[in-house]
């Protein structure tokens, strides 16, 4: 025999547009943190701290010339920085084992890269060898099969 779980909560604020927050609500609460009357001031604050971080984030992102790390060249900047700031600080057993593994990642990201190129490349390559061998034509099976005399099929 199943058992059923219970039925799932649901914040109980409704939106401008009439529906609900669909947050789960706290414990023994029927809003969730972001409507709870009792939280109010908290959630503020939190709005507040967020924001401030998402525009030390872009500040910080741009004074590193830091754009994310979704490409191997990202990844690079990222390794730059962090050898960079590692190189600045006092000479310590911490800092060569730091440097040790910046420069144990870089290797790997630069092995990363060059295969990314040779790929690249390779898969370049084949698409202009398949453009090569595509034929300038069509030739329709069908008449062929259809015609039983090949001197019909020669201009």
């Amino acid at each position: 025999m199943r058992m059923r779980s219970p039925p799932l909560r649901t914040c109980q604020h409704v939106r401008a547009d009439g529906s609900l927050c669909r947050s789960a609500p706290m414990r023994d609460e029927a809003f969730c943190f972001w409507h709870s009357p009792a939280h109010a001031e908290e959630a503020d604050e939190a709005r507040r701290l967020g924001g401030l971080r998402r525009r030390r984030e872009r500040t910080v992102a741009g004074a590193f010339e830091f754009a994310g790390l979704s490409t191997v060249s990202d990844i690079r900047r990222l390794l730059e920085v962090a050898v960079i700031d590692s190189l600045s600080l006092e000479n310590s057993v911490a800092r060569s084992r730091t440097l040790a593994y910046l420069a144990q990642t870089a290797l790997r990201c630069l092995e990363v890269g060059e295969l990314e190129e040779r790929l690249a490349s390779l898969e370049a390559a084949l698409r202009s060898q398949e453009r090569a061998h595509a034929p300038d034509f069509d030739f329709d099976l069908e008449v062929a099969e259809e015609t039983s005399d090949p001197k019909e099929l020669t201009p």
